[in-house]
Parts: C-alpha cells; sequence; structure tokens
C-alpha cells in the first residue's frame, strides 16, 4: 500500500481517538483580531515542572484547523507540566498570504505580552508547528525580513521545532500540495517569498526538524532542503526521521500527541529536545 493511500485511511482513528480525549485543563481564549480565526487559547498546567513556554501554530493546508479542534495537543503538552499557547490564523483560499504570517506575527506578539501582563517569565519560548504551521512559524523564526515587518522580536525564542513542513516548494512534489500551494497563494505571486528555505537567515535558534519518510503529502527532500540551507548559513539543526509505525502525515505530525511518550518515540523526542534546550 502506497504512503498517500495510507495517509487518506489513517483519519477515520485518527478521528476517533481524538474525540476520546479526557479534557482536563480548560484554556483561556484571547482575540487579537476581528475575524473567527484570529485568537489564540493559553493552557495552564497549574502544577508548572518548566520555566519554558511553548508557542505552537496548527497544521491544516493553510484552509483548515483552529487552535479549538486541536485542543488535544493543549491537553498534551499541559499534561507535562508546560504551559502553552495555541494560535489561530486567517485561512486560505478565502484569505491568501502572506494574511497567514501577519497572523501568526501579530498573534505570537499578542500572546507574549498577554503573558507578560499575567506574570508569567516569557525568556525560554519554543516555537513549534506542524505541517502548514511548521511553514509559518519557521518563516517567522528565521526570516529577518519577518521580523523587521512585523515587529517580531525572536531574541527570548530558545528553539524551534517542525514536524511535516512544507519548507521548500520542490517541483517535483505531488498534486496534493501543489494543489494546497495554490490555494494559499494568489495567482503571479512569487512563492519565493512565502518559502522557508529561501527566506532563512542566519540567527540564534537550533532547530529541531521531524519528519517521516513515508509521509505520503510532504516529501523528506522538503526537510533535508531545509537542514542544508541551515548548515549553509550557519544555525544549529537536528533532523529526524520518524521511526513509528504511525508514521503518515497527519499521524507523526499531530496525531503523535494522542499517544503517550512511552507509545511514541517521535513525541518522546520532542520533549526530550526541549528538556535539553
Amino acid at each position: 500500500m502506497n504512503d498517500s493511500l495510507r495517509e487518506s485511511l489513517s483519519y477515520f482513528s485518527l478521528y476517533r481517538k481524538m474525540f476520546q480525549v479526557k479534557k482536563k485543563y480548560t484554556p483561556v481564549k484571547v482575540s487579537y483580531g476581528k475575524d473567527k480565526d484570529q485568537y489564540f487559547l493559553y493552557y495552564d498546567p497549574g502544577k508548572v515542572i518548566s520555566d519554558k513556554v511553548i508557542v505552537w501554530v496548527h497544521g491544516g493546508g493553510w484552509n483548515a484547523g483552529n487552535p479549538r479542534f486541536f485542543d488535544y495537543v493543549g491537553q498534551c503538552v499541559c499534561g507535562q507540566g508546560y504551559r502553552f499557547l495555541s494560535l489561530g490564523y486567517r485561512l486560505s483560499p478565502k484569505y491568501k498570504y502572506p494574511c497567514q504570517i501577519a497572523d501568526v506575527c501579530r498573534a505570537f506578539n499578542c500572546a507574549v505580552r498577554y503573558l507578560k501582563e499575567n506574570g508569567i517569565d516569557v525568556s525560554k519560548i519554543i516555537v513549534a508547528g506542524p505541517s502548514a504551521g511548521a511553514h509559518l512559524t519557521s518563516i517567522m523564526c528565521y526570516c529577518r525580513k519577518v521580523q523587521v515587518k512585523y515587529d517580531v522580536d525572536v531574541s527570548n525564542i530558545i528553539g524551534f521545532i517542525g514536524t511535516g513542513g512544507p519548507y521548500s516548494f520542490r517541483e517535483d512534489q505531488g498534486l496534493a500540495i501543489r494543489l494546497l500551494l495554490g490555494q494559499l497563494f494568489r495567482k503571479g505571486y512569487n512563492r519565493r517569498n512565502g518559502e522557508p528555505v529561501a527566506l532563512m537567515g542566519k540567527n540564534h535558534i537550533p532547530m529541531l526538524l521531524i519528519q517521516s519518510r513515508h509521509d505520503g503529502l510532504i516529501d523528506f527532500a522538503c526537510a533535508e532542503d531545509f537542514a542544508r540551507r541551515a548548515e549553509e548559513v550557519g544555525n544549529t539543526c537536528e533532523l529526524y526521521s520518524v521511526t513509528d509505525r504511525k508514521n503518515t502525515h497527519s499521524w507523526y505530525t499531530a496525531g503523535m500527541f494522542l499517544e503517550t511518550r512511552e507509545e511514541n518515540r517521535g513525541l518522546d523526542h520532542f520533549f526530550s529536545w526541549i528538556e535539553e534546550r
């Protein structure tokens, strides 16, 4: 069975497991704009085991998803004792890029301000995202032009984790990702202005790229391209190849948060990498 078909067939079991997650933590919703998707959720574990804060941006092909839908990620991360923020953004095809990166940057700034206003230390922030979220957060973390344009201070970001990210827009990509990119960008837009590998500059933020060779949607070569560019500019990068049995796109990018660290090696590496910062 090919990986694209395995990805399609994984959705039922993934959704079934999503709806079985117990909601132990109730997030606070904070709007940063007038659109229904311009908000973030803040999760507080009560018993905090780390002074690191995890800021996460959801995936969904840029055209689907929101922080509420991915509540189970907040439940999982909060269950590990971390403060967690899940950022929303306006979706394609109604809203074209760069609306999405503008929203992520604005949401990040509002989230940091919210934490400060509530007396929470923001000196150790980990930024993470799967799929489309990895695309957007990687640009925010490593593109100086975007940071200047949207007044984003990345000095307190101590790590970036991207899972299943489309960091390069390769000509040999499959039909599904080509269609999604066609929805994201308006006709005639120079896509290099939205391609992480083309936008990366040197900075202090180490990165962990979690990618599967059996993704079924995003080529492993996308992460290799990004890792190669990181090496060229002098950024610290670890490329981790998924070894779990559930290794198709949706399962390892966001579905891993439905399992425990003992069950899922990718999830354990995610948290272990954070613990080492």
